[in-house]
């Protein structure tokens, strides 16, 4: 794939866990795409109205809440029922995930491969479903 069709591609990624974050951040970051952190789901909503980003990662544990309530919130508004989500968790895994009433564009079970990571995101951002 081109580099750029990945540029201004605004990507939130939703990770409690520092290293991980910074990991995803930068590898993004290197693949051209435009990357905001956010480390809770607290202001997620605010942040998503504001960045309108073009895919949301979204770690199911967080500290202030559960990864697939805010999938529930977001599917739930018509502002961002429409933005995709990667969902990342390293207590689930394909198997054993119980999606709420919606369910993501993808998953990945952590720890995750880089490479698998950038396929589901650009797969995503082409339209697919994992």
């Amino acid at each position: 794939m081109a580099k750029s069709s990945k540029i201004h591609k605004n990507i939130l990624v939703i990770e409690d866990n520092h290293a991980i974050l910074d990991v995803i951040t930068l590898i993004l970051q290197s693949e051209a795409y435009k990357v905001t952190g956010l480390n809770k789901s607290a202001d997620m909503m605010m942040h998503i109205e504001q960045l309108k980003p073009d895919l949301v990662i979204l770690d199911i544990m967080l500290p202030d809440g559960d990864g697939r309530e805010l999938l529930t919130q977001l599917r739930s508004q018509a502002s961002t029922e429409d933005i995709p989500v990667l969902m990342i968790s390293a207590r689930y895994t394909e198997e054993n995930i119980q999606h709420g009433a919606f369910k993501p564009n993808g998953f990945l079970a952590k720890p995750f491969d880089i490479d698998d990571l950038l396929d589901r995101i650009e797969g995503i951002l082409a339209g697919k479903i994992y």
